[in-house]
This record gives structure tokens, sequence and C-alpha cells, in this order.
């Protein structure tokens, strides 16, 4: 859900996902291609089913369509669910996955806006290298999440990512924050004048 709400079109929407090889081919990848084949898209307003409608206009499906088409000219990713686009009646962009062996291929580094989640597995014992390259990867700075059940990883993780990630989630996606009730905002390309909360954070 974290990737695909609205469309995708919202700022804090997850785009990238890194894991373990292990836990990805170890079922979560079945599992989640399974669950986004089966996301209902259609018409938001005659039917209360939909989960998903069409991308706000013309600019913006044509946008999404062109990372998903290079996706698939490009040996080193493979969509995995997804990647149908449709502006016969509306501008319809399934949501759709990307695998890729590379980390540093475009839909890694540059903001879609879409419903677009690339995910990049990488091998177990280069976790630690993890923060570093996500940090390096965008020049944006506003939402991510850990999920681990290691206390201290966790630790070090937040402590690694904190000029990564304005909002830090743990063990949960990384959106959902209520602007004017939660704190929100990011650093870098993501922008300053962060917006404070409520003043429920004070008592």
């Amino acid at each position: 859900g974290g990737a695909f709400e609205y469309q995708g079109q919202k700022c804090s929407a997850t785009s990238r996902l890194y894991i373990p090889k292990s836990v990805w081919e170890g079922g979560l990848r079945d599992e989640m291609c399974e669950a986004v084949s089966k996301l209902h898209m259609g018409n938001v307003h005659s039917d209360l089913s939909t989960f998903m409608g069409a991308v706000i206009d013309e600019k913006a499906f044509r946008k999404v369509k062109s990372y998903i088409d290079g996706a698939k000219v490009d040996p080193e990713c493979k969509i995995l669910v997804g990647g149908e686009c449709d502006d016969s009646e509306g501008w319809f962009v399934k949501p759709t996955i990307i695998e890729t062996t590379n980390p540093l291929t475009k839909s890694m580094r540059e903001e879609i806006f879409g419903p677009v989640l690339t995910v990049y597995p990488f091998e177990d014992g280069k976790f630690d290298e993890m923060p570093a390259l996500i940090d390096g990867t965008t020049p944006y700075s506003l939402t991510g999440s850990i999920f681990a059940k290691d206390r201290e990883v966790i630790r070090n993780v937040a402590e690694e990512m904190k000029h990564s990630t304005g909002n830090f989630y743990v063990n949960d996606k990384s959106t959902g924050s209520i602007v004017a009730q939660q704190p929100f905002g990011g650093a870098r390309a993501s922008g300053t004048n962060d917006k404070a909360g409520s003043a429920a954070f004070m008592s």
C-alpha cells in the first residue's frame, strides 16, 4: 500500500525497496506480486472497492510510462507485475514492481510520482553497505523506513540515515504521517520548512 496509495502520487510514497536476497527470494517476492496483481483499478467514484484510479493527467501518465518502458528494455531490470498503461479512457497505469540488479538504475535515482516500486535485492552479507548506498543514490531526503527485529540494527541504521530521510519509520511503511498532527518534512531536494505537528507533542 505504501507504494500504490493515491496511484503513488504523494511525496512520501515508497518508490524503492532494498531487501536481502534470502528474504526476497524466500517467498516475499511472490507474496508481493500476488497481492499487487489483485489491487483493483477503476473508477473511484462509482465503485467503492476500487483501490486505485487514474494518474492525474496526461503529462503524469507519459512520465510514469517512460520509466516503465525504460525498465522493459533495460537488461538489468525486470517487470515482475504490472507494467501496463492505458490512456484510451483516462490515464491508467497498473501498479508496477520492477526488480533490478543495478541499485543505481534510473527508477532508483529519480522521483517518478506514480505507482511504480523498484526493488533491489542485495546479497545478505552486504547489509552494512546499504545505508551509504541509499544516502548516495538520490538527492531526495523525505521519508524512509526499516523492517527489522534487532534493536541494535534499527538504532544503527536510524543513526546512519539521519540525513537520508526526514521522517524515518520503524517496522511500518514509509508514509502515513498526518500533516499538522505528526511532524513531517525532509531535506536536500525534498525541501525545507518542516511541519512541526500538533501541540499534542508538547504534552
